[in-house]
């Protein structure tokens, strides 16, 4: 089972690296990291998507809470977060297939960052699901590269996980 983490840390060198570094010692494998600065400069959010059993999460809970520079660590159940990825997808396209790449970008709510005369380069922030959904209707064109993001992922409603 695919497990959402939000670790609040200080913002200091070295901390994704131990971080990651306890994942790798005690054989937890990340799905999806992204870190960025808080509304605190001297705090980031570590998202993290992690998969294995509640044991596991427990565990992973545990070690993270160990960590001097950790300040918060909450896991986000899929039905009280908001969860988005970003990605970008440079499909082939020739002239005639533009207004049918165009469509579907519109009709996923993407935006065309650049269009030359033999690609398109598209991007798309939403949930997992709806990207690996866009990426599959791209594939027919010819996807000459695709970049994603990390999941990001916050609490639904009023509570906040927050220092």
């Amino acid at each position: 089972m695919k497990h959402t983490i939000s670790v609040l840390v200080e913002n200091h060198a070295g901390v994704l690296a131990r971080v990651a570094g306890l994942f790798a010692r005690r054989g937890f494998n990340i799905d999806s990291l992204a870190v960025g600065v808080t509304d605190d400069e001297n705090v980031s959010r570590i998202t993290i998507v992690a998969d294995g059993s509640d044991y596991t999460l427990e565990q992973i809970e545990k070690q993270l809470n160990k960590l001097i520079d950790v300040i918060k660590v909450k896991t986000l159940s899929p039905d009280s977060m908001v969860s988005r990825e970003l990605v970008l997808i440079k499909v082939s396209c020739t002239p005639k297939q533009r207004p049918e790449i165009i469509s579907i970008c519109e009709l996923a709510q993407g935006k065309i960052s650049d269009i030359c005369a033999n690609s398109m380069t598209i991007e798309l922030s939403d949930c997992k699901q709806r990207l690996d959904n866009f990426e599959e209707l791209l594939k027919p064109y010819g996807i000459k590269e695709i970049v994603r993001t990390g999941t990001i992922a916050m609490q639904k409603g009023e509570q906040t996980v927050r220092v």
